[in-house]
């Protein structure tokens, strides 16, 4: 039987967190694939989910099989949970817990489907090994969020530490996502151009940094930048993941410029809203037609 195609397969463990906001403690859901997998389906990619967690807990995946999400899951130890307290005077800042660890993927977690992107959307270091990444990266092109390979358990704590395999790791990628606060681990300057230069050079060809304004492209010797304009912060929460999955599939059709201004868009309306986006797509391309038109012409600098 031949192999299933998808457009794009999002890879990582889906969670089950506790978010701490102005002192309230809330269940929610989380993982890239959560964040990622809703937006895709809306825009009319067509996504699948690869996903580990506790045997118990597979009856949470219904909320994917509702939305038409083809859903692969593999069976972990435990689910995986984090609890994450935010501060609201930064939107960059929180500090994070472990609750749950679903385990290492290993190659044959991964399904007899094919793709033109996967996304590695680890949340905890041990999560993806890079024999994973240079075995996926035969298959599709690869985009990798940091956030999973920094994120290290620490005692009770999760802290941020350096990617000791970046060098070995980012060659195999084509998209590479980080926020801010990653950034400067991972290069020692929070110069956005600066960084995304260092990043780039180690292999990927596109460079995503996120932060609370916005978000900062490297793409094809260009710099781009797009806004982040959220009327109200509700949906703090997926922020990275929903820009980063949704600028990779409108990649498959757009350039890198139109993509970022549709996924700062997109990731704008998401900021409003708890959970992932689930809102019109026409009122996405209304507003990324808004950014293009204000930030177009000043947003893009050859690199010298």
């Amino acid at each position: 039987m031949p192999p299933q195609n998808f457009d794009v397969v999002l890879l990582g463990h889906f969670a089950k967190d506790k978010d701490i906001i102005d002192g309230k403690e809330r269940d929610v859901l989380g993982g890239a694939v959560y964040y990622g997998a809703f937006p895709l389906k809306m825009m009319g990619i067509k996504v699948a989910v690869v996903t580990k967690l506790a045997r118990k807990d597979f009856p949470q995946l219904s909320i994917f099989k509702r939305a038409g999400i083809s859903i692969f899951a593999r069976e972990g130890p435990q689910t995986t949970g984090i609890r994450n307290v935010y501060f609201p005077e930064d939107p960059d800042k929180r500090q994070s817990y472990p609750l749950g660890f679903a385990g290492l993927f290993s190659q044959k977690d991964f399904p007899n489907i094919e793709a033109k992107i996967i996304h590695i959307g680890a949340l905890i270091k041990g999560e993806m090994s890079l024999d994973l990444i240079r075995s996926l990266s035969k298959k599709a092109d690869l985009s990798l969020d940091v956030q999973g390979f920094v994120r290290v358990k620490e005692g009770a704590r999760l802290v941020l530490k350096d990617w000791d395999e970046k060098r070995a790791a980012l060659p195999y990628l084509k998209y590479l996502k980080a926020d801010i606060i990653e950034v400067r681990l991972l290069t020692e300057t929070s110069d956005l151009p600066t960084a995304a230069q260092l990043l780039a050079r180690m292999g990927p060809s596109e460079v995503l940094i996120t932060h609370k304004e916005g978000v900062f492209l490297l793409a094809k010797g260009k710099f781009y930048q797009a806004p982040f304009r959220p009327k109200c912060l509700k949906g703090r929460t997926g922020r990275g993941d929903t820009c980063i999955s949704t600028y990779i599939a409108k990649r498959l059709t757009l350039p890198p410029d139109k993509a970022l201004y549709f996924a700062a868009a997109l990731t704008t309306l998401k900021l409003e809203k708890e959970g992932p986006f689930r809102g019109n797509i026409e009122d996405v391309d209304a507003l990324s037609k808004e950014f293009e038109l204000d930030l177009a012409a000043n947003s893009i600098s050859d690199i010298v």
